[in-house]
């Protein structure tokens, strides 16, 4: 199991709340709607959970996918889908310079 891990900032002028509903209510129903994203066996977006602390989060949201193998996830972030669909949404909600991205194998150490 393949899993990619993609860290990012929200764009300058959002709310948390306005970034968090255009994830969920414009950009999912994007991704998930081309065929490619069927590949996707879990996705998982996770939010610092306090705000409020003194030090800023590094990001607003990590997204995790995981895919059977790395052809899989190539056929989805490589998809003419993706390229023309996908893609050129993120830079309606995503600071596109602060996208970290890791492809890890996981290792499970507790269960």
């Amino acid at each position: 199991m393949i899993k990619v891990v993609i860290g990012f900032k929200r764009q300058q002028g959002m709310s948390i709340q306005e970034f968090r509903d255009y994830r969920r209510d414009v950009h999912a129903p994007i991704l998930f709607a081309i065929p490619e994203a069927k590949k996707i066996r879990r996705f998982v977006v996770s939010y610092p959970a306090d705000y409020a602390t003194s030090e800023e989060p590094r990001f607003d949201a990590m997204v995790e996918a995981w895919f059977d193998n790395s052809d899989d996830m190539h056929k989805l972030f490589l998809s003419d889908n993706f390229a023309t669909k996908v893609d050129p949404d993120h830079v309606n909600f995503i600071d596109l310079a602060s996208v970290v991205r890791l492809v890890t194998e996981e290792v499970i150490v507790v269960e």
